[in-house]
Protein backbone atom coordinates (compact mmCIF):
# COMPACT_ATOMS: atom_id res chain seq x y z
CA UNK A 1 0.00 0.00 0.00
CA UNK A 2 2.86 2.34 0.27
CA UNK A 3 5.54 3.81 -2.47
CA UNK A 4 7.96 5.73 -2.52
CA UNK A 5 7.33 9.70 -1.42
CA UNK A 6 8.21 12.33 -4.29
CA UNK A 7 9.87 15.32 -2.46
CA UNK A 8 7.65 18.40 -1.95
CA UNK A 9 8.23 21.43 -3.92
CA UNK A 10 5.19 23.50 -2.37
CA UNK A 11 5.27 22.52 1.50
CA UNK A 12 2.37 24.42 2.97
CA UNK A 13 5.27 25.55 5.78
CA UNK A 14 8.61 26.73 5.57
CA UNK A 15 10.93 23.93 7.67
CA UNK A 16 12.68 25.94 11.01
CA UNK A 17 15.66 27.39 9.07
CA UNK A 18 13.90 28.96 6.40
CA UNK A 19 15.71 32.11 5.70
CA UNK A 20 19.12 30.73 7.25
CA UNK A 21 21.98 31.06 4.54
CA UNK A 22 24.82 28.26 5.12
CA UNK A 23 28.17 28.71 3.15
CA UNK A 24 29.48 25.46 2.99
CA UNK A 25 33.73 24.80 2.41
CA UNK A 26 33.26 20.89 3.71
CA UNK A 27 34.23 17.76 2.04
CA UNK A 28 33.56 13.92 2.32
CA UNK A 29 31.16 12.92 5.13
CA UNK A 30 30.95 14.46 8.58
CA UNK A 31 30.60 18.18 6.96
CA UNK A 32 28.42 17.83 3.92
CA UNK A 33 26.37 15.37 6.30
CA UNK A 34 25.81 18.08 8.48
CA UNK A 35 24.88 20.61 5.94
CA UNK A 36 22.73 18.18 4.42
CA UNK A 37 20.67 18.44 7.63
CA UNK A 38 20.56 21.68 8.23
CA UNK A 39 19.54 21.85 3.73
CA UNK A 40 16.44 19.67 5.21
CA UNK A 41 15.99 21.87 7.64
CA UNK A 42 15.18 24.53 5.69
CA UNK A 43 18.57 26.29 5.03
CA UNK A 44 19.97 27.72 2.21
CA UNK A 45 23.29 25.84 1.69
CA UNK A 46 26.08 26.76 -0.83
CA UNK A 47 28.75 23.98 -1.15
CA UNK A 48 31.88 25.75 -2.17
CA UNK A 49 34.30 22.87 -4.27
CA UNK A 50 37.40 22.87 -6.43
CA UNK A 51 36.99 24.26 -9.55
CA UNK A 52 37.47 20.97 -12.12
CA UNK A 53 37.24 18.50 -8.95
CA UNK A 54 35.06 19.37 -6.38
CA UNK A 55 34.21 17.21 -2.76
CA UNK A 56 36.17 14.06 -2.75
CA UNK A 57 33.66 11.62 -2.81
CA UNK A 58 32.25 13.08 -6.23
CA UNK A 59 34.91 10.14 -7.38
CA UNK A 60 34.51 7.47 -4.82
CA UNK A 61 32.75 4.61 -6.95
CA UNK A 62 31.93 2.73 -8.70
CA UNK A 63 28.33 2.71 -8.46
CA UNK A 64 28.28 6.05 -10.57
CA UNK A 65 25.12 7.08 -12.58
CA UNK A 66 24.86 9.91 -14.61
CA UNK A 67 28.63 10.95 -13.70
CA UNK A 68 27.69 11.65 -9.94
CA UNK A 69 28.82 8.78 -7.36
CA UNK A 70 26.03 7.27 -5.32
CA UNK A 71 28.51 8.14 -2.20
CA UNK A 72 28.09 11.73 -3.11
CA UNK A 73 24.43 11.83 -3.95
CA UNK A 74 23.31 10.60 -0.37
CA UNK A 75 24.80 13.53 1.40
CA UNK A 76 24.37 16.50 -0.69
CA UNK A 77 20.92 16.92 -1.59
CA UNK A 78 19.27 20.25 -0.75
CA UNK A 79 22.25 22.45 -1.55
CA UNK A 80 24.04 24.64 -4.44
CA UNK A 81 27.33 23.99 -5.92
CA UNK A 82 29.70 27.22 -6.75
CA UNK A 83 33.00 26.89 -7.90
CA UNK A 84 35.57 29.37 -6.59
CA UNK A 85 39.84 28.68 -6.81
CA UNK A 86 41.00 29.23 -3.35
CA UNK A 87 44.42 29.46 -4.21
CA UNK A 88 43.79 33.16 -5.79
CA UNK A 89 43.34 36.63 -3.90
CA UNK A 90 40.18 36.90 -6.18
CA UNK A 91 38.72 33.50 -5.50
CA UNK A 92 39.11 34.66 -1.52
CA UNK A 93 37.88 37.85 -1.76
CA UNK A 94 34.96 36.34 -3.19
CA UNK A 95 34.36 33.93 -0.33
CA UNK A 96 34.54 36.98 2.05
CA UNK A 97 31.96 38.43 -0.11
CA UNK A 98 29.87 35.78 0.76
CA UNK A 99 30.48 35.60 4.18
CA UNK A 100 29.25 38.94 4.94
CA UNK A 101 25.53 37.44 3.23
CA UNK A 102 25.87 34.31 5.35
CA UNK A 103 24.57 32.98 8.76
CA UNK A 104 26.47 30.06 9.39
CA UNK A 105 30.00 29.06 7.84
CA UNK A 106 31.03 25.62 8.24
CA UNK A 107 34.32 24.43 7.32
CA UNK A 108 36.64 20.92 8.00
CA UNK A 109 39.94 22.08 6.35
CA UNK A 110 43.12 21.22 8.79
CA UNK A 111 43.42 23.61 11.70
CA UNK A 112 45.25 26.77 11.01
CA UNK A 113 43.99 26.63 6.86
CA UNK A 114 41.63 28.78 6.74
CA UNK A 115 43.31 31.35 8.84
CA UNK A 116 46.51 31.13 7.10
CA UNK A 117 44.09 31.74 3.53
CA UNK A 118 42.95 34.85 5.41
CA UNK A 119 39.67 33.25 6.32
CA UNK A 120 39.90 33.16 9.92
CA UNK A 121 37.02 33.14 12.09
CA UNK A 122 38.71 36.72 13.57
CA UNK A 123 38.67 38.01 10.06
CA UNK A 124 35.14 37.09 8.53
CA UNK A 125 33.37 38.00 11.97
CA UNK A 126 35.43 41.86 11.29
CA UNK A 127 32.96 41.25 7.91
CA UNK A 128 29.89 39.75 9.68
CA UNK A 129 29.77 40.17 13.56
CA UNK A 130 26.28 37.46 13.24
CA UNK A 131 28.58 35.11 11.88
CA UNK A 132 28.30 31.41 13.15
CA UNK A 133 31.72 29.85 12.45
CA UNK A 134 32.05 26.04 12.70
CA UNK A 135 35.07 24.02 12.38
CA UNK A 136 35.39 20.39 11.89
CA UNK A 137 38.29 18.36 11.98
CA UNK A 138 39.64 15.12 13.03
CA UNK A 139 41.41 15.52 16.14
CA UNK A 140 40.32 18.94 17.13
CA UNK A 141 41.48 23.01 16.62
CA UNK A 142 44.57 22.08 19.56
CA UNK A 143 46.60 20.03 21.18
CA UNK A 144 49.33 17.73 20.47
CA UNK A 145 47.24 15.85 17.44
CA UNK A 146 45.93 19.20 15.91
CA UNK A 147 47.20 18.13 12.52
CA UNK A 148 46.91 14.53 12.43
CA UNK A 149 44.56 13.48 9.18
CA UNK A 150 41.27 12.20 10.84
CA UNK A 151 39.17 9.86 8.40
CA UNK A 152 36.46 7.88 9.76
CA UNK A 153 38.54 4.71 9.87
CA UNK A 154 41.26 6.32 11.23
CA UNK A 155 39.43 7.66 14.23
CA UNK A 156 37.30 4.57 15.20
CA UNK A 157 40.80 2.95 15.40
CA UNK A 158 42.56 5.88 17.53
CA UNK A 159 39.33 6.24 19.09
CA UNK A 160 38.73 2.77 20.58
CA UNK A 161 35.39 2.00 18.84
CA UNK A 162 37.20 -0.46 16.63
CA UNK A 163 38.60 -2.34 19.83
CA UNK A 164 35.22 -3.26 21.10
CA UNK A 165 33.86 -3.91 18.13
CA UNK A 166 33.73 -7.44 15.79
CA UNK A 167 33.96 -11.13 17.71
CA UNK A 168 34.98 -11.68 20.99
CA UNK A 169 37.96 -13.80 19.47
CA UNK A 170 38.38 -12.32 15.73
CA UNK A 171 39.93 -8.99 15.02
CA UNK A 172 38.68 -5.62 15.73
CA UNK A 173 36.31 -4.41 13.30
CA UNK A 174 35.00 -0.91 12.19
CA UNK A 175 31.48 -0.05 11.93
CA UNK A 176 29.53 -0.75 8.56
CA UNK A 177 29.36 2.82 8.06
CA UNK A 178 31.14 5.65 8.82
CA UNK A 179 29.00 6.25 12.11
CA UNK A 180 31.74 9.18 13.41
CA UNK A 181 31.47 11.24 10.64
CA UNK A 182 28.12 10.91 10.89
CA UNK A 183 27.57 11.25 14.88
CA UNK A 184 29.96 14.05 14.76
CA UNK A 185 27.98 15.92 11.53
CA UNK A 186 24.52 15.81 13.57
CA UNK A 187 26.64 16.88 17.13
CA UNK A 188 27.54 19.92 14.73
CA UNK A 189 24.54 20.44 13.09
CA UNK A 190 22.32 20.55 16.34
CA UNK A 191 25.34 22.92 17.78
CA UNK A 192 24.90 25.03 15.07
CA UNK A 193 20.97 25.36 15.61
CA UNK A 194 21.49 26.59 19.16
CA UNK A 195 24.22 28.80 18.14
CA UNK A 196 21.63 30.14 16.15
CA UNK A 197 19.28 30.57 18.98
CA UNK A 198 22.32 31.89 21.05
CA UNK A 199 22.18 34.89 18.50
CA UNK A 200 18.87 35.68 19.07
CA UNK A 201 19.22 36.63 22.82
CA UNK A 202 22.94 37.61 22.54
CA UNK A 203 22.84 39.62 19.02
CA UNK A 204 26.20 38.66 17.99
CA UNK A 205 27.39 34.74 16.39
CA UNK A 206 30.04 32.76 18.00
CA UNK A 207 32.79 30.23 17.09
CA UNK A 208 32.12 26.26 17.46
CA UNK A 209 34.70 23.97 17.10
CA UNK A 210 34.21 19.85 17.12
CA UNK A 211 36.38 17.22 15.93
CA UNK A 212 36.00 13.85 15.01
CA UNK A 213 37.87 12.26 18.22
CA UNK A 214 35.34 14.48 20.42
CA UNK A 215 32.20 12.38 18.98
CA UNK A 216 33.71 9.02 19.39
CA UNK A 217 34.58 9.28 22.93
CA UNK A 218 31.36 10.77 23.44
CA UNK A 219 29.76 8.11 21.52
CA UNK A 220 31.58 5.29 24.14
CA UNK A 221 28.68 6.10 26.75
CA UNK A 222 28.30 3.13 28.97
CA UNK A 223 31.73 1.20 27.79
CA UNK A 224 33.42 4.26 27.99
CA UNK A 225 31.92 4.43 31.78
CA UNK A 226 31.88 1.20 32.39
CA UNK A 227 36.15 1.45 32.28
CA UNK A 228 36.15 4.89 34.19
CA UNK A 229 34.47 3.62 37.34
CA UNK A 230 35.82 -0.52 37.38
CA UNK A 231 39.20 0.18 35.49
CA UNK A 232 38.80 -3.13 33.17
CA UNK A 233 39.90 -2.77 29.54
CA UNK A 234 36.45 -3.38 27.67
CA UNK A 235 36.97 -5.82 25.39
CA UNK A 236 34.98 -7.15 22.53
CA UNK A 237 31.58 -8.86 22.39
CA UNK A 238 30.27 -9.53 18.76
CA UNK A 239 26.71 -9.26 18.97
CA UNK A 240 26.12 -9.50 22.60
CA UNK A 241 26.04 -7.01 25.21
CA UNK A 242 28.76 -6.84 28.44
CA UNK A 243 25.89 -5.70 30.92
CA UNK A 244 22.61 -7.29 29.99
CA UNK A 245 21.68 -11.08 29.17
CA UNK A 246 20.27 -12.37 26.86
CA UNK A 247 20.52 -8.93 24.65
CA UNK A 248 22.12 -10.51 21.34
CA UNK A 249 21.75 -12.32 18.30
CA UNK A 250 20.95 -15.76 17.97
CA UNK A 251 21.18 -18.00 14.60
CA UNK A 252 17.86 -19.76 14.11
CA UNK A 253 16.92 -22.54 11.78
CA UNK A 254 16.73 -20.70 8.72
CA UNK A 255 18.73 -17.13 9.41
CA UNK A 256 19.83 -14.95 12.37
CA UNK A 257 17.65 -12.99 14.90
CA UNK A 258 18.11 -10.73 17.82
CA UNK A 259 16.36 -10.40 20.88
CA UNK A 260 16.40 -7.73 23.54
CA UNK A 261 15.54 -8.56 26.94
CA UNK A 262 16.13 -5.51 29.15
CA UNK A 263 13.71 -6.07 32.08
CA UNK A 264 12.74 -8.60 34.55
CA UNK A 265 9.10 -8.16 32.90
CA UNK A 266 10.71 -9.29 29.72
CA UNK A 267 12.40 -12.03 30.92
CA UNK A 268 9.53 -13.76 32.68
CA UNK A 269 7.72 -13.66 29.21
CA UNK A 270 10.64 -14.30 27.27
CA UNK A 271 10.65 -17.84 29.45
CA UNK A 272 7.53 -18.57 28.49
CA UNK A 273 7.69 -17.84 24.28
CA UNK A 274 10.16 -20.28 24.71
CA UNK A 275 7.82 -22.67 26.93
CA UNK A 276 11.05 -22.68 29.72
CA UNK A 277 8.09 -21.12 32.80
CA UNK A 278 10.62 -22.88 35.01
CA UNK A 279 13.71 -20.72 34.51
CA UNK A 280 11.67 -17.60 35.48
CA UNK A 281 12.35 -19.01 38.82
CA UNK A 282 15.70 -20.45 38.69
CA UNK A 283 18.31 -18.73 41.03
CA UNK A 284 21.05 -18.90 38.21
CA UNK A 285 18.58 -16.81 35.82
CA UNK A 286 16.20 -14.84 37.77
CA UNK A 287 17.56 -11.72 37.59
CA UNK A 288 19.81 -10.08 35.05
CA UNK A 289 22.45 -9.69 37.41
CA UNK A 290 23.20 -13.62 37.83
CA UNK A 291 21.95 -14.23 33.75
CA UNK A 292 25.57 -12.14 33.59
CA UNK A 293 27.36 -14.40 35.65
CA UNK A 294 25.81 -17.57 34.01
CA UNK A 295 25.91 -15.94 30.36
CA UNK A 296 28.12 -18.86 29.00
CA UNK A 297 25.57 -21.54 30.39
CA UNK A 298 22.26 -19.62 29.53
CA UNK A 299 23.46 -18.44 25.93
CA UNK A 300 24.54 -22.29 24.95
CA UNK A 301 21.06 -23.48 25.99
CA UNK A 302 19.26 -20.88 23.92
CA UNK A 303 21.82 -21.29 21.37
CA UNK A 304 20.31 -24.57 21.07
CA UNK A 305 16.64 -23.82 21.10
CA UNK A 306 16.93 -21.21 18.76
CA UNK A 307 18.15 -23.53 15.99
CA UNK A 308 15.02 -25.83 16.28
CA UNK A 309 12.51 -23.19 14.34
CA UNK A 310 12.10 -21.36 12.09
CA UNK A 311 13.02 -17.00 12.56
CA UNK A 312 9.48 -16.24 11.31
CA UNK A 313 8.41 -19.23 13.70
CA UNK A 314 10.30 -17.21 16.83
CA UNK A 315 9.38 -13.96 15.44
CA UNK A 316 5.31 -15.10 15.69
CA UNK A 317 5.89 -16.20 19.81
CA UNK A 318 8.26 -13.57 20.84
CA UNK A 319 5.88 -11.22 19.37
CA UNK A 320 3.14 -12.39 20.83
CA UNK A 321 4.76 -11.79 24.32
CA UNK A 322 5.87 -8.76 23.58
CA UNK A 323 9.34 -9.55 23.74
CA UNK A 324 11.82 -7.33 21.99
CA UNK A 325 13.06 -8.88 18.69
CA UNK A 326 13.95 -8.66 15.30
CA UNK A 327 14.84 -10.10 12.24
CA UNK A 328 18.77 -9.91 10.51
CA UNK A 329 17.42 -7.83 7.50
CA UNK A 330 19.46 -7.18 4.49
CA UNK A 331 19.53 -3.62 2.74
CA UNK A 332 17.16 -4.18 0.60
CA UNK A 333 15.02 -5.56 3.04
CA UNK A 334 14.49 -2.39 4.91
CA UNK A 335 13.93 -0.63 2.31
CA UNK A 336 11.04 -2.08 0.80
CA UNK A 337 9.83 -2.54 4.44
CA UNK A 338 6.23 -1.45 5.03
CA UNK A 339 6.99 0.87 8.22
CA UNK A 340 10.42 2.36 6.21
CA UNK A 341 7.71 3.68 2.98
CA UNK A 342 4.90 4.52 5.60
CA UNK A 343 7.45 6.19 7.56
CA UNK A 344 8.52 8.37 4.01
CA UNK A 345 12.22 6.91 4.79
CA UNK A 346 12.77 6.36 0.95
CA UNK A 347 11.85 9.53 -1.29
CA UNK A 348 12.97 10.37 -5.10
CA UNK A 349 14.35 13.48 -6.77
CA UNK A 350 15.09 14.44 -9.90
CA UNK A 351 18.56 14.82 -10.75
CA UNK A 352 19.48 16.82 -14.06
CA UNK A 353 22.20 14.03 -15.51
CA UNK A 354 21.26 10.80 -12.93
CA UNK A 355 17.75 10.84 -13.67
CA UNK A 356 15.15 9.64 -10.50
CA UNK A 357 17.70 9.46 -7.79
CA UNK A 358 16.18 7.73 -4.77
CA UNK A 359 17.56 8.34 -1.24
CA UNK A 360 16.80 7.88 2.39
CA UNK A 361 14.22 9.97 3.87
CA UNK A 362 14.05 12.44 6.65
CA UNK A 363 14.11 11.06 9.84
CA UNK A 364 12.36 13.79 11.88
CA UNK A 365 9.35 14.83 11.24
CA UNK A 366 7.68 18.18 12.38
CA UNK A 367 4.18 19.43 12.82
CA UNK A 368 4.35 23.05 11.98
CA UNK A 369 7.43 23.51 9.86
CA UNK A 370 8.41 20.59 8.04
CA UNK A 371 11.73 19.39 6.43
CA UNK A 372 11.56 18.99 3.23
CA UNK A 373 14.31 17.60 -0.15
CA UNK A 374 13.72 20.54 -2.01
CA UNK A 375 17.04 20.22 -4.39
CA UNK A 376 18.67 17.16 -5.72
CA UNK A 377 22.32 16.95 -5.22
CA UNK A 378 24.04 19.44 -7.46
CA UNK A 379 26.53 19.42 -10.29
CA UNK A 380 29.66 21.00 -10.23
CA UNK A 381 29.90 24.54 -10.26
CA UNK A 382 26.00 24.05 -11.01
CA UNK A 383 24.84 27.41 -9.50
CA UNK A 384 28.15 29.56 -9.38
CA UNK A 385 26.63 32.49 -11.65
CA UNK A 386 23.27 32.35 -9.84
CA UNK A 387 24.33 32.44 -6.42
CA UNK A 388 26.65 35.23 -7.19
CA UNK A 389 24.22 37.10 -8.99
CA UNK A 390 21.37 36.72 -5.98
CA UNK A 391 23.79 36.78 -3.01
CA UNK A 392 26.53 39.41 -3.86
CA UNK A 393 24.63 41.17 -7.06
CA UNK A 394 27.82 40.46 -9.22
CA UNK A 395 26.84 41.61 -13.61
CA UNK A 396 27.57 39.32 -16.47
CA UNK A 397 30.09 41.68 -17.15
CA UNK A 398 31.93 40.54 -13.66
CA UNK A 399 31.37 37.12 -14.07
CA UNK A 400 33.03 36.85 -17.29
CA UNK A 401 35.86 38.60 -16.12
CA UNK A 402 36.04 35.87 -13.00
CA UNK A 403 35.54 33.08 -15.72
CA UNK A 404 38.49 34.77 -17.61
CA UNK A 405 40.88 34.79 -14.91
CA UNK A 406 39.51 30.52 -13.61
CA UNK A 407 38.55 32.24 -10.67
CA UNK A 408 35.20 30.46 -10.89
Amino acid sequence: PYGLTKPSMTRPNPGPLDGIRVLDLTRVLAGPYCTMFLGDLGADVIKVEQQGVGDDTRGWGPPFVGGESAYFLCVNRNKKSVTIDLKCAEGIALVRRLTDKADVLIENFRPGAMARLGLGEKELRAINPRLIYASLSGFGADGPMSDAPGYDLIVQAWGGLMSITGPADGEPSKVGVAIIDLVAGLMLGKSIAAALFAREKLGVGQKIDTSLLEAEVACLINVGSNYLIEGSIPRRWGNAHPSIVPYQSFKTGDGYLVIGVASEGIWRRFCQAIDRTEWADDLRFEKNSTRVENRSLLIGLLAEIFLSRSTDEWLKLLNSTEVPCAPVQTVDQVFKAPQVLHREMLVQVEHPTAGTVRMAGIPVKFSLTPASVRLPPPLLGQHTEEILESWLGVDGKEIAELKRKAVI
